[in-house]
């Protein structure tokens, strides 16, 4: 059995470079023959597409058949997820020189030119590999009310939002993917700012979201709880090489996460392989997640 996401359209949010999990779910996804469209964050905007036009990034889609070896990117769009509408933005972010010239980079803003570029109906899968927390390395106890509530905007919300907007516009029986933690459901020092709720949120949201879109749209919504990963984003969580080492001592398999196994495992609830999977919290973590006591001791 092939994955074959042939003729399909996929977004994925939250791409600025080519060393986090989005990446790797992009070209996972373009692997198996979608098309792609990222979504980046308007500061990164121009970082990412000269990197790309400078040929800085990692391309290569390997053990692939000849046809289709490297990766192909149909178009970037600027996005700041925190934004359902340009009606809602403040006019110091309107004006600031990191979001001029972007156009519209609301959600409501993406979901129309999508429909203009690609046509309504177009797009078949939608990837949320989105997360903020401008409090991360603080305490959930030193948290304040607005750190909190700004990560559970960006990371938790967001999703809510996309699953609205795209839904209309996505062909019937879709697939919409989220990218979650174990701080979901486990105490992760280091991992604060509200960023465990904003997790736990957003794998509860999934399951609301598989109900409603399902029942809705025939769309299935899943999310992944992917191990720890030193990626760019990550090395603002002060505690992120702490995590990556606690897993590789205690996880049932020894060998370190690679980006590629969370793109590979993403593809496949994104394909009609996993057309009976909705709703789900999928873990690829090497197996962290099942883990109590350890023989060296500790949770």
């Amino acid at each position: 059995m092939r994955m074959n996401l042939d003729g399909q359209l996929a977004l994925v949010a939250g791409v600025a470079d080519d060393q986090g999990f989005g990446w790797s779910i992009a070209k996972a996804l373009h692997a198996a023959g979608a098309k792609v469209i990222l979504a980046c964050w308007p500061p990164a905007m121009g970082i990412l597409t000269k990197s790309l036009d400078r040929g800085k990034l990692d391309m290569t889609l390997p053990g692939l058949s000849e046809e289709r070896t490297e990766f192909k990117i149909e178009k970037i769009y600027a996005l700041d997820a925190v934004y359902d509408s340009m009606d809602f933005v403040p006019e110091d972010i309107r004006t600031s020189k990191r979001y001029q010239d972007v156009g519209d980079f609301t959600i409501q803003g993406l979901k129309k030119r999508i429909k203009e570029d690609f046509g309504d109906g177009a797009l078949t899968i939608a990837v949320h590999s989105l997360a903020n927390g401008p409090e991360v390395q603080k305490p959930l106890l030193e948290t304040s009310r607005e750190g909190y509530l700004a990560a559970n905007s960006a990371s938790s919300y967001s999703f809510v939002s996309m699953v609205r907007e795209f839904s209309p516009i996505m062909r019937k029986n879709g697939s919409f993917l989220c990218l979650s933690y174990l701080a979901s459901e486990k105490v992760i020092p280091g991992y604060g700012g509200g960023m465990s709720s904003a997790k736990a949120a957003l794998e509860s949201d999934t399951r609301v979201l598989a109900y409603e879109a399902g029942q809705e749209y025939g769309h299935r919504v899943n999310s992944i709880s992917a191990g720890a990963l030193a990626s760019r984003a990550a090395r603002s969580i002060g505690e992120i090489n702490k995590m990556i080492d606690f897993g590789a001592k205690r996880a049932p398999l020894k060998s370190a996460l690679a980006p590629k196994e969370v793109g590979s495992a993403a593809a496949f609830l994104c394909s009609d392989l996993a057309s009976g999977i909705t709703g789900i919290n999928l873990y690829v973590d090497k197996g962290m997640h099942a883990m109590g006591l350890c023989p060296e001791g500790g949770l």
